[in-house]
C-alpha cells in the first residue's frame, strides 16, 4: 500500500464520518418532530483489490438510511384530529389540496385549514374515502378524496318509531254506535285524547293526535289525526284508525284484530307534495301482547304515562370523532351522528425501501414496492388512534454518544492524513544520490 493510498483512506474516513455527523445532527434536530424516524449510519469497507494480502488497502464509506419500521411512543393530546397509527402502515397524504400526487407519512398532527380540509404541520393534506349514505367506502378504493370536517353542515332525522305508554279507564261507558272517523269529525267525543309531536324528514316537529273511545267490553277504537294545517296533507283526517283489545287482567291483547296478535300498527302520514317532505311511515308500538308495558286498561283515570320516539330536529356539526378503523364520524348538536369519511392506511412490502422527502414524508420506490391502500385495523394495516401522536424514535443519549465517537473517528482519520503527509515530506528530503 502506497503513502498516497493512505492519504486517500484518510480522506474516505473524513467523508464517511462527516456523513455520520450529518445523520446524528439530523436526529438531534428532529428529536421532537412528530413521526420522525431515526437516521442510521452504516459503515462499509471497500478494497482496491480482491483482498488485503499483497498490499491491498481498505477504505470506508458511509450509507445513511432510516429505520422506518421502528415505531415511536404514542403521545396523548387534546385534539380529536391528532392521529397516530398503532402498528404497520402510513397515512396517505398529498402535498397540496389540488394535487393528485400521493405521499405517505406517520406524522398525524392534522388540523382543519380555512376550508375545513385536514392538513398536518408540514402542509400535507390527509386523504381518505368519502362514505355514501349507507356508510360504505367507494367500490374503487383508489378513489381518495380530501377529508373535510366542515363538509357536513347539519342533519335532521324523521321519526320512524313511536312507543306509547298510557292507561285507558276500564269503567268508561261504551259508546255506540261508532264509525271510524267519528272522533276526527267531532260527532263522537273521545274518552281519552293526547297530541304527540313527531319529526318529519326536514327536522320539523309535527303534531299527531291519538284519540280513544270505548266501543265494547275490553275493546276500544282509536284514531290518529294530524293536528297541523290540513294543507300539509294529501288526504283528510283521520290518517289512521283501528281497534285495541285487552285481556281481562288489563294487559294488551291485540291491535287491529290481527290474526296473529300484535301490539303495533304502521302510521303512514300522507304529506302533500307542496310540503317538500319525504314520505313517512311511523311504526307505533302500543306495547307487548300480554304485558302491561305499553297501553293498559285499568279502572283508574285515563292518562299518558310516557312516549318514546326516535328522530330529531335539525342540528349543527359540533365536532368529529375518529375510531380505530379510521371512521370519521360527525357529531351534531341534536345528538345525532353520521359517518362521513374513513381514513385508510397504506402498507408496503419493504417500508425501509421508501424514499424520504420533505415534510417528514415518504415516496414509494421500486425497493419499497407499490402502496397497498387498506382499511385501518384490518389485515396487516395498523389501527388508528385519535387524540394521539407518534413521538420521534430518536434516543438523545445514544445520539450524544454517537457525536463523541464520530468526532474521535474524524480526528483519527485526519491524523492518518497528517502522518502520511509527514512521511511523504521525509521521503522528499532523501538525497537524490
Amino acid at each position: 500500500m502506497s503513502l498516497f493510498g493512505s492519504l486517500n483512506i484518510g480522506v474516505a474516513g473524513l467523508a464517511a464520518n462527516s456523513a455520520a455527523l450529518s445523520a446524528t445532527s439530523s436526529n438531534i434536530a428532529n428529536v421532537n418532530t412528530v413521526g420522525y424516524k431515526e437516521a442510521t449510519t452504516n459503515f462499509s469497507t471497500f478494497l482496491n483489490s480482491t483482498g488485503l494480502s499483497g498490499g491491498a488497502s481498505a477504505g470506508v464509506t458511509a450509507v445513511i438510511g432510516q429505520d422506518v419500521t421502528n415505531q415511536g411512543l404514542p403521545i396523548t393530546t387534546s385534539s380529536p384530529t391528532d392521529l397516530s397509527i398503532s402498528g404497520n402502515g402510513f397515512f396517505v397524504v398529498s402535498p397540496s389540496a389540488s394535487s393528485s400526487v400521493l405521499e405517505y407519512t406517520r406524522a398525524g398532527s392534522f388540523t382543519p385549514d380555512t376550508d375545513g380540509n385536514l392538513v398536518n404541520a408540514a402542509g400535507l393534506y390527509l386523504r381518505g374515502w368519502a362514505l355514501d349514505s349507507q356508510g360504505k367506502i367507494p367500490t374503487d378504493t383508489g378513489n381518495l378524496s380530501l377529508i373535510n370536517v366542515s363538509s357536513v353542515l347539519g342533519k335532521a332525522q324523521a321519526t320512524d318509531n313511536l312507543g306509547v305508554q298510557a292507561n285507558l279507564q276500564a269503567s268508561d261507558a261504551i259508546v255506540s254506535p261508532y264509525t271510524a272517523g267519528d272522533m276526527a269529525a267531532g260527532t263522537v267525543t273521545p274518552d281519552f285524547q293526547r297530541t304527540i309531536n313527531v319529526y318529519d324528514s326536514q327536522g320539523g316537529s309535527q303534531p299527531v293526535t291519538m284519540s280513544f273511545v270505548k266501543t265494547g267490553a275490553n275493546t276500544w277504537a282509536y284514531e290518529a289525526a294530524y293536528a297541523g294545517s290540513s294543507a300539509n296533507l294529501s288526504s283528510a283526517n283521520p290518517i289512521h284508525s283501528g281497534t285495541v283489545s285487552f285481556n281481562t287482567d288489563g294487559s294488551l291483547a291485540n291491535v287491529d284484530g290481527a290474526a296473529t296478535p300484535t301490539g303495533s300498527f304502521d302510521l303512514t302520514i300522507p304529506w302533500a307534495a307542496g310540503t317538500g317532505l319525504a314520505a313517512q311511515t311511523v311504526s307505533v308500538s302500543l306495547g307487548t301482547v300480554g304485558s302491561t308495558s305499553g297501553l293498559t286498561q285499568f279502572d283508574t283515570a285515563s292518562s299518558l304515562n310516557g312516549t318514546t320516539l326516535d328522530g330529531s330536529s335539525f342540528g349543527n356539526v359540533t365536532g368529529v370523532t375518529i375510531s380505530k378503523d379510521g371512521t370519521v364520524t360527525a357529531q351534531f348538536s341534536n345528538g345525532l351522528a353520521q359517518d362521513v369519511y374513513k381514513v385508510p392506511v397504506a402498507t408496503f412490502a419493504n417500508p425501509d425501501g421508501l424514499a424520504q422527502i420533505n415534510g417528514n414524508a415518504y415516496a414509494a420506490t421500486k425497493a419499497s414496492g407499490a402502496a397497498n391502500i387498506n382499511q385501518a385495523n384490518a389485515g396487516s394495516a395498523g389501527g388508528i388512534a385519535a387524540h394521539s401522536l407518534e413521538a420521534s424514535t430518536v434516543d438523545l443519549a445514544s445520539e450524544f454518544t454517537n457525536l463523541i465517537t464520530t468526532q474521535r473517528a474524524y480526528s483519527a482519520s485526519a491524523r492518518i492524513i497528517t502522518t502520511a503527509d509527514q512521511m511523504l515530506q521525509q521521503l522528499e528530503q532523501l538525497p537524490s544520490n
